[in-house]
């Protein structure tokens, strides 16, 4: 079993940064492809931010562009999401997820249905 803990969220002014932290535990010595979401009070899970298992492709929604960072960290199975200039519409709860299942090592994923495991999420808020 493989669980998923997203820490780093809070209250910041737009313009702040913001450095999210995701780490799995379980039994499992391997790494995985990673994923960053976002969900806003009445709106749907939005992809954020993905990383290959092997750390070489990486892919971004295009609002979040040249603004946020998605990384391998330090320790085994711990993905980042650096989050610089934020603004007010990148409020939202922040989910990081892992997929399980067998992948190439260069592949990476936008789609939710695509990922197994899930963390509990991390609130963001950037007031004005």
């Amino acid at each position: 079993q493989v669980q998923l803990v997203d820490t780093g969220g809070g209250r910041v002014q737009a313009g702040g940064s913001l450095r999210l932290s995701c780490a799995a535990s379980g039994r499992t010595l391997t790494t995985y492809p990673m994923g960053w979401f976002r969900q806003a009070p009445g709106k749907e899970r939005e992809f954020v931010a993905a990383l290959s298992r092997s750390g070489d492709s990486t892919d971004y929604r295009e609002s979040v562009k040249g603004r946020f960072t998605i990384s391998r960290g330090n320790a085994k199975n711990t993905v980042r999401l650096e989050m610089n200039s934020l603004k007010p519409e990148d409020t939202a709860v922040y989910y990081c997820a892992a997929r399980g299942r067998p992948t190439y090592g260069s592949t990476y994923y936008t789609d939710a249905r695509e990922y197994d495991y899930w963390g509990q999420g991390t609130q963001v808020t950037v007031s004005s």
